[in-house]
């Protein structure tokens, strides 16, 4: 089975968006450059992120996410956020009714069944959980294996941690790739056992 990796935009002070749910200009680095990201054309980074972010989504099986973030983003209409083959909701709700009845999404209660389905679905490919809530509670039952992070320089002051609500502390590794872009830092830490 392939790695179980946290990973999403922060801010300097650790959050991933503020208290709106808005992530104000944490994902502007997404749009800053000239080397696509995406077939859509619309994202668009420095040559720096893309050799280090292209080869990483590359890599993803399956994504898990918590029923706000699918919510908010109506599950982004469907189509999984950059080429990821599928996604996991973590929600005691099943699917919308009508929604998308053929899209890859699939609806688990609790985080423990939502890795073990996403890694079947991922088979040996990288799993990826979105930071947040999902995210540290993930983290905290010890199924992190790696946590990579795309730090910006702003400060936001108060919102939705990276962590979420971990409150017990874990060690990572030391970071084993640190990659400064056009106002992006992309850190890389592997968590310890």
């Amino acid at each position: 089975m392939g790695n179980v990796v946290m990973y999403n935009s922060v801010s300097v002070d650790g959050f991933i968006a503020d208290d709106n749910d808005q992530p104000g200009p944490l994902f502007d680095w997404l749009l800053n450059g000239d080397v696509p990201l995406d077939d859509s054309g619309v994202l668009k980074v420095s040559q720096t992120s893309y050799d280090y972010i292209r080869p990483y989504w590359d890599q993803i099986g399956a994504t898990v996410v918590g029923r706000h973030v699918f919510d908010m983003t109506n599950g982004w209409d469907g189509i999984p956020p950059g080429g990821v083959p599928a996604v996991v909701v973590v929600s005691h709700r099943p699917r919308p009714e009508g929604w998308h009845p053929n899209a890859p999404y699939h609806f688990v209660t609790g985080i423990e069944a939502a890795v073990a389905k996403a890694q079947q679905l991922a088979g040996d490919r990288l799993v990826e959980v979105a930071a947040g809530d999902v995210g540290g509670q993930v983290l905290a039952a010890g199924l992190v294996d790696e946590v990579r992070m795309d730090v910006v320089p702003v400060v936001l002051g108060s919102g939705k941690r990276f962590f979420g609500t971990v409150d017990v502390q874990h060690l990572l590794e030391d970071p084993d790739e640190v990659i400064q872009s056009d106002r992006v830092l992309h850190l890389h830490y592997r968590v310890r056992r």
